[in-house]
C-alpha cells in the first residue's frame, strides 16, 4: 500500500520591479513609474476524497510553483505565480522534515481541508517606491524573494470508527467480511493481510466504517513485521474490535501482548474503548475449552464476546456492542480544536562585516537590489548610499572602520561609499 511519500517542494520566486520612467509627448511632469514584481505561487497540499493513496508522490517527487511576473512600466504589475495545488487523501498528516527531526505541519482529515506548505516569494517593489523630493529619479529597483523550500513527508493514516486487531491469523479478515460487504484476502497462514481493509457496517439505519488492521507481533512498536507501517492507521480509530483466536494456547497472554505493543507505539491508542472478540468458538476444541478460556478473560475484568467469523455465529450481536459503544463514546466526546503552534522566524536582522578591502552588509531588502545603469555612477552611488541611512546602516559601518571611498557590497551589488 502506497501511504507513505517523501516529497521536495519549493514556492514560485517573486517577480522583480521594473527601473522605468514615464516618457508621453505632451506631458510636462514625467517621473518614475516602474511597477511591483508580482509574488510567486504557493505549494499547497489538499485533502481530496477522490484520491486513495499517495502513489503519484512516489513517482515524482519535486514539486515547484509558478514565478511571479515581472513589473513594467506605467505602473503595471506582473501577475501573480501559479499555484501547485497536490491532492491527497482524507487523513493524510503532512510533517516537515529536516534530516532525522520533523514537525506536524497539517493533519488533513476533512474532505477540502488545504494548507499552504511552500510559500511563494514577495515581488520586488518598482523604482516608483524609492522616489523622493531629493530622488526624482530612482533609478533602483528590487528583486522578488526566493520561494520557501522545503522537505516533506506524507503519511497517509485510514479514517475509520472501528478498528479490528489481533495476532495474526486470529480471524480478523473473516470478521471484517462476515460484518460488511468488504472482499478481503481470507487464508489460513500468518500476514495474509498486507494493507489495511476498511468496510461499511449497517444496523437498520445506522452505519459504521470498521477496518481491519494488519496483524501485530511483539516488536510491531519498533517496526518489527508490518510494525510501523500500520499501527499508524490504528490512531485513526474511535474504538477497537479485538480479536483473539481460541485455538491459541494462552488467549489472555495473546489479548495482553497486542495491547501492549499498542500502548508502546502510542499511550493513546491502550486508552481506547475495546471489545475483546472470542473467536473460532465453533472449532470442538474450543467448545470444550470454552468456560476455562472465559474465567480466565473474566479473572482480568474482560467479558469476551463469543463469536465465529466463519459461520457468522455471534457477529450481529458484536457489532450491535460496538454501535452502543460509538454512540456512548460520541456522547462523551467533548470537541476541542487542535492548534499547532509554529512562531514565525525573527526578520532577519542586518549586519556588517569585512572582508580583505571591502565591507559586507547583510540586509533583508537592500540585498535583493537591482540598479539601472553602472552601480558605480554618481546617481546610483548617491541612491544606494541613500538607502544605507534610510536603514541605519551608514553607522554600523562607520562602527566596522568604514571610510568614504571605501567599497561596499550587499548582495550582488559593489559601490564605493
Amino acid at each position: 500500500m502506497f501511504d507513505t511519500a517523501e516529497i521536495t517542494l519549493r514556492g514560485g520566486s517573486g517577480g522583480d520591479g521594473a527601473i522605468s520612467f514615464r516618457r508621453e509627448k505632451y506631458v510636462p511632469f514625467g517621473g518614475p513609474d516602474g511597477g511591483d514584481g508580482g509574488g510567486g505561487g504557493s505549494v499547497v497540499v489538499e485533502a481530496d476524497p477522490r484520491v486513495n493513496n499517495l502513489l503519484l508522490f512516489r513517482r515524482k517527487g519535486y514539486y515547484r510553483a509558478g514565478r511571479g511576473g515581472n513589473g513594467r512600466g506605467r505602473r503595471k504589475h506582473g501577475a501573480r505565480g501559479q499555484d501547485v495545488v497536490l491532492a491527497v487523501p482524507v487523513g493524510t498528516v503532512v510533517w516537515e522534515t529536516d534530516g532525522d527531526s520533523r514537525a506536524q505541519l497539517a493533519d488533513l482529515t476533512q474532505a477540502g481541508e488545504r494548507v499552504v506548505v511552500a510559500g511563494g516569494g514577495k515581488g520586488g517593489q518598482g523604482n516608483v517606491h524609492f522616489a523622493s523630493p531629493t530622488n526624482q529619479t530612482p533609478r533602483i529597483a528590487q528583486k522578488g524573494e526566493p520561494g520557501e523550500e522545503k522537505r516533506l513527508l506524507l503519511e497517509m493514516r485510514l479514517i475509520a470508527d472501528v478498528g479490528i486487531i489481533g495476532y495474526p491469523n486470529a480471524g480478523k479478515s473473516t470478521l471484517l467480511a462476515a460484518a460488511t460487504a468488504a472482499k478481503p484476502k481470507v487464508a489460513s497462514y500468518p500476514f495474509t493481510t498486507t494493507q489495511p481493509v476498511v468496510g461499511v457496517v449497517e444496523l437498520g439505519l445506522e452505519t459504521f466504517v470498521l477496518a481491519e488492521i494488519p496483524g501485530l507481533i511483539e516488536g510491531a512498536h519498533a517496526g518489527r513485521g508490518l510494525g510501523h507501517d500500520f499501527l499508524r492507521h490504528a490512531t485513526r480509530t474511535r474504538m477497537f474490535i479485538h480479536v483473539v483466536d481460541g485455538s491459541s494456547e494462552a488467549p489472555v497472554e495473546s489479548m495482553v501482548r497486542v495491547n501492549t505493543e499498542l500502548g508502546l507505539y502510542d499511550a493513546a491508542l491502550a486508552r481506547k474503548p475495546q471489545i475483546v472478540a472470542l473467536n473460532k468458538v465453533d472449532l470442538p476444541e474450543v467448545r470444550s475449552r470454552l468456560p476455562g478460556i472465559l474465567r480466565a478473560f473474566a479473572d482480568v475484568g474482560i467479558a469476551a464476546a463469543e463469536v465465529s467469523a466463519a459461520t457468522g455465529e455471534g457477529v450481529g450481536a458484536l457489532m450491535a456492542s460496538a454501535m452502543r459503544m460509538l454512540t456512548e463514546a460520541a456522547r462523551s466526546e467533548v470537541e476541542r480544536p487542535v492548534k499547532l503552534f509554529r512562531p514565525r522566524p525573527r526578520r532577519e536582522s542586518t549586519a556588517v562585516h569585512r572582508e580583505g578591502g571591502t565591507f559586507v552588509i547583510r540586509a533583508p531588502g537592500l540585498g535583493r537590489m537591482i540598479v539601472q545603469g553602472d552601480p558605480n555612477s554618481v546617481s546610483v552611488r548617491s541612491q544606494l548610499n541613500h538607502q544605507l541611512v534610510r536603514l541605519g546602516l551608514d553607522r554600523a559601518l562607520r562602527n566596522a572602520g568604514a571610510k568614504r571611498g571605501d567599497r561596499v557590497r550587499c548582495g550582488e551589488l559593489e559601490w564605493e561609499w
